[in-house]
């Protein structure tokens, strides 16, 4: 009798895992009643700070397969959004970027590497959505205020020029203009620009505000002109949530920068989830990746936060890495223009899907499995949900029942074998009766649609990877460069450039010139010093050296660097082997940027408007210094950092020139 009463429950529950694991819970997915929200696209974001820095020196073919894969329609990412850094001379997280005008009486539309971006970024894809946003501004513009805003008028003009400037010299269409917001937005300023954009002919150019969180909704609501001088609310690591009175507004919404995670596939796992559940819980219809690609030094700060990897443009060698492909999964099957189902949402047993429709007939539907722990991005927190394998049944409504197949592709993340298999093409699934069954597994992405265009471009394996070259030179002698950086260095505090220097039309005609004279207005912490790294932040024994020029009378001064252990937003605090000169005739050598950490000093007799050759060699825990050949001080102690990057720089922000710049580490 015992026996009896336990075999019953224990029927009873196998009885209903079998029951369990044969049901499937059914969605309905139909035009037939009123739509969802009009789909803006999906993009990635070159800057904030210098995201893109080392894919202009790539050589060809690479640097074009890499634009291939981002831009090219039904390649790879097919991007429908690209968003640049309006440069402002500031570092903006990984680097700072030229501005247009690095003071008020100057203009350039040629500097740094933005405009070559977004016109590859074209050639590849006509329709794509071109947006642009300040970071930071030029010192002049907040008139020696550390805030762009006081000055409306000025903040706006400079921005404008740098939209009528795309135009007239690249023939490109700015369709939108983000609003700087890491501390605050300012409504007036909105106003202002507003205005100036329709005066100078540029009524198409949407506004984003406030390009950082939802609050400006608020102050749309009761401010009506604020609520018609903006098209999009844009808002940053939203974390898939929108706020009611972002809704109220009736506006656009979009997550215009988010992902911002290490693009393994956890952060793949992260993009497939956001990418969904943007629209499905925030009803964004709009997700741009900061950041485009991670084209700059994994030592610095977030290295690997792009939806692929091309650091190193010595050897060729770049990572289509998963992002890429969870991208297609909705890039490929659906345009800007097409409208979400108002059918979408979560999974019985989670995950979420999304259904778009052109209004013609075509579907694509998008669903993901991802589960919590191989979800998660670098920001916000996220919180804990279940994930299990299910059977999901879709049933076909509206204008879709005569939909008779669907093409089918998946990525499978496969976490436990470490296999994964991304943007798979599988045979096309048949709807019967008007609907379709999927067995959903754990930590998958699908995509069902009508369009048969999908396809998983390839090209031959890139080179291997390969560390920085051990020697290195550069004279910098460019009579027409490509671009105004020099290959590979990274400009962290300031900004060099190719100069031609007609004073001297000697053996330093072609020279690098640091050109910041005042500190740019940033959310971020420049350094009182200007700096550019480079090389392998590995490097521990090496001998760096560069003929220098400053320009600066009494005040000027000059470094070379080894074993520069930071940059970014942490380069204030850098520390490694500094050499100086200075216009006054001394020398120093500190184990900081900051200068605080004398490690020797003396006088070099060196000055204003003269060239120099600085020798600086470290070597364990010693390191010696040359001035024109000649040792000027030897055997000073360094005990940390133990490696880090080459670098050269300024004392502050002053013109200085950079010539036969060369490094040989061991």
């Amino acid at each position: 009798m015992e026996l009896s009463l336990m075999v019953v429950p224990v029927l009873a529950l196998v009885l209903a895992l079998v029951l369990d694991s044969c049901w499937s819970q059914s969605y309905v997915l139909t035009d037939g009643d009123k739509l969802g929200r009009v789909f803006d696209g999906i993009g990635g974001l070159s800057g904030g700070g210098a995201t893109s820095r080392l894919l202009v020196n790539y050589a060809e073919p690479y640097r074009s397969q890499i634009l291939d894969y981002l831009f090219k329609p039904n390649f790879g990412a097919s991007l429908h959004i690209l968003k640049v850094e309006i440069g402002g001379d500031a570092q903006t997280t990984d680097g700072t970027e030229p501005s247009h005008m690095h003071y008020d009486n100057d203009e350039n539309y040629f500097r740094g590497y933005e405009w070559w971006l977004m016109k590859e970024a074209k050639k590849r894809n006509p329709n794509i959505t071109l947006i642009g946003l300040p970071w930071a501004f030029p010192g002049w513009v907040g008139r020696g205020k550390n805030w762009p805003y006081d000055y409306p008028d000025i903040t706006a003009a400079y921005v404008v020029k740098w939209i009528l400037g795309a135009k007239q010299y690249h023939d490109l269409d700015i369709q939108y203009v983000g609003i700087w917001n890491e501390r605050s937005y300012d409504a007036k300023y909105i106003k202002v620009l507003r205005n100036l954009l329709d005066k100078v002919g540029l009524s198409g150019v949407g506004i984003i505000a406030a390009d950082g969180d939802w609050s400006i909704a608020n102050s749309m609501i009761d401010d009506l002109y604020l609520n018609d001088s903006v098209e999009v609310i844009g808002a940053h690591y939203p974390g898939t949530i929108t706020v009611t009175e972002a809704l109220k507004t009736q506006k656009k919404l979009w997550s215009s920068e988010d992902y911002s995670s290490f693009n393994d596939e956890v952060g793949g796992g992260c993009w497939a989830r956001i990418l969904n559940q943007n629209y499905v819980n925030g009803l964004m219809t709009a997700t741009i990746s900061w950041n485009l690609v991670a084209s700059y030094y994994e030592d610095l700060p977030f290295g690997r936060d792009g939806l692929m990897t091309a650091e190193e443009p010595w050897s060729g060698n770049y990572v289509v890495e998963s992002p890429i492909w969870i991208t297609a999964h909705t890039t490929q099957f659906s345009q800007p223009g097409w409208t979400y189902l108002q059918t979408v949402g979560h999974l019985e047993h989670g995950g979420s899907y999304v259904a778009l429709t052109d209004g013609k007939g075509n579907l694509t539907v998008v669903i993901e499995t991802m589960t919590h722990d191989h979800s998660v991005c670098i920001r916000p927190p996220l919180p804990s949900f279940n994930v299990t394998s299910q059977n999901a049944t879709f049933q076909l409504k509206g204008s879709f029942t005569s939909i008779e197949e669907l093409q089918v592709w998946r990525s499978q993340f496969n976490f436990k074998t470490k296999k994964p298999y991304f943007f798979e093409k599988l045979p096309p699934l048949k709807v019967l009766n008007g609907s379709f069954t999927l067995s959903l597994a754990e930590d998958e992405v699908y995509t069902l649609t009508t369009i048969t265009t999908g396809n998983k471009g390839s090209y031959p394996d890139p080179p291997p990877s390969a560390p920085f070259p051990k020697v290195y030179k550069d004279n910098f002698d460019v009579l027409n460069p490509p671009f105004s950086e020099a290959p590979d260095f990274a400009d962290q505090t300031g900004v060099f450039e190719y100069y031609v220097n007609l004073t001297d039309p000697g053996p330093h005609l072609f020279t690098l010139r640091q050109v910041v004279t005042q500190r740019p207005i940033t959310w971020a912490t420049d350094a009182d010093q200007t700096i550019s790294v480079i090389g392998d932040h590995q490097w521990q024994d090496l001998t760096v050296s560069c003929d220098i020029f400053m320009e600066n009378i009494q005040t000027g001064g000059v470094f070379v660097a080894a074993r520069v252990d930071k940059g970014g937003g942490s380069v204030r605090s850098a520390r490694g082997v500094f050499f100086w000169v200075f216009a006054d005739g001394s020398y120093r050598v500190t184990n900081d940027l900051a200068g605080q950490t004398v490690l020797a000093e003396g006088l070099s007799g060196t000055q204003a408007f003269g060239w120099y050759t600085l020798t600086l060699t470290v070597q364990g825990q010693y390191a010696s210094g040359l001035l024109n050949g000649f040792p000027l001080w030897r055997n000073a102690v360094v005990l940390t950092p133990k490696n880090g990057w080459a670098a050269i720089g300024t004392h502050s922000f002053e013109l200085a020139q950079f010539d036969n710049f060369s490094v040989i580490a061991e």
